[in-house]
């Protein structure tokens, strides 16, 4: 009888513990669950995103030249002015103008000639008469000797016909003297240029009587322009003729010349010294242009960077630099010269840094960037997979 009374009593139990167990094992399943998915939380509010992706350079040493730069004007190599050598005539023809390139000896103005053409034909009358008298004084001195062996003249008479032939011979030399000088003042009725050149200014006035000197024209001799800048004396130790220089004009077009001459002295006033510099004639500077010159020196070895590196803020540079866990920090750099897209850096930086190439301007101290592979790399890195 007791032992049915427990059979129903063990079931029972038997049932409850079973209970238990699987409701234990669900509870621990659930706190897996619940701590597997706090866990992928708290990772995923510890890792920070990426907010830009960028390439990244290191510093790259180059030969550089050094350079001075400086201020100046465009002016003519020589400039020569024209104008008559005789006076008291009229203009009657301009033949060039402003801007007209002429070659040595052409005729760039003509004075009216009509008084210096009598002149000329009077003076060839004068030497026609004077050697005629030359030739009378001659037969009647060579007359005079043929009979002076025969007593039938006397001394005095002999010595009358050789002043005479003296005299004629003299003023026929003083005729062809005048007469030179009026071919020379009719040549000089034809205003021609001394040299090769470029007309800069015309002052003449058609139909204006002129005195000697008056200035009818100016050259730009051979058409050669230079800039002459202004340098102080610190930089004058460096400068030597021969140097190239890069002069800027006004419209931004840069123009390459050779340094000609380092001025000898320096300005009282403005303690400078102008430097010369040979400019070719086919440029389009102009003489009265203000230009920024560029001296070269001897090359030096600078530390370069992409000019896009840079970023300017406050009226600094900054460049960004990538950690090892992809993260940028701001740096400030001293920038020196500038040449084709890239910028030196004076000092600070480490010759293994890593830099931002672009979008600076969009970074933060801090910020996490992708770095990108540039496409000069991806070549090289296709063949070290082979």
């Amino acid at each position: 009888m007791s032992h049915t009374l427990n059979r129903p009593f063990r079931t029972s139990a038997a049932i409850a513990i079973i209970t238990l167990l699987i409701l234990a094992a669900c509870s621990d399943k659930q706190a897996a669950t619940s701590d597997k998915a706090a866990s992928a939380q708290e990772g995923a509010e510890t890792t920070t995103p990426s907010v830009l992706t960028v390439e990244v350079v290191s510093p790259t040493t180059l030969p550089w030249p050094q350079t001075i730069q400086a201020n100046g004007t465009l002016a003519a190599w020589q400039e020569v002015i024209v104008s008559p050598e005789t006076g008291g005539l009229r203009i009657a023809e301009l033949l060039v103008d402003v801007g007209s390139r002429v070659k040595r000896g052409q005729v760039l103005a003509r004075l009216a000639d009509e008084s210096l053409q009598n002149d000329l034909h009077k003076q060839q009358a004068v030497l026609a008469q004077a050697q005629a008298s030359l030739n009378k004084a001659t037969s009647n001195l060579r007359r005079y000797r043929m009979v002076e062996t025969t007593g039938g003249l006397s001394a005095q008479s002999i010595e009358e016909a050789k002043i005479n032939e003296a005299t004629a011979r003299a003023s026929l030399a003083s005729a062809k003297a005048d007469l030179d000088a009026a071919e020379l003042k009719l040549r000089q009725s034809r205003i021609v240029a001394p040299d090769d050149g470029l007309v800069s200014s015309r002052t003449g006035v058609l139909g204006n009587v002129v005195s000697a000197g008056t200035e009818l024209f100016r050259l730009v001799r051979q058409g050669r322009i230079e800039w002459q800048g202004e340098v102080d004396a610190r930089q004058l130790s460096a400068i030597r003729a021969g140097q190239r220089v890069s002069v800027t004009l006004p419209d931004g077009q840069a123009v390459d010349g050779r340094l000609r001459l380092v001025g000898p002295v320096l300005s009282t006033s403005t303690g400078r010294a102008l430097v010369y510099v040979s400019l070719p004639t086919d440029s389009p500077a102009k003489v009265g242009m203000f230009g920024k010159g560029s001296i070269e020196l001897p090359a030096q070895a600078a530390v370069t960077l992409p000019q896009t590196a840079l970023v300017a803020r406050d009226g600094r540079d900054y460049v960004y630099l990538v950690d090892k866990d992809s993260k940028v920090t701001s740096m400030v750099v001293t920038v020196g010269r500038r040449q084709q897209q890239r910028v030196e850096v004076v000092g600070g930086l480490a010759p293994n840094a890593r830099v931002v190439t672009s979008g600076g301007a969009f970074l933060s101290d801090g910020a996490k960037v992708t770095v990108a592979t540039s496409p000069s790399a991806a070549p090289a890195a296709s063949g070290n997979s082979h």
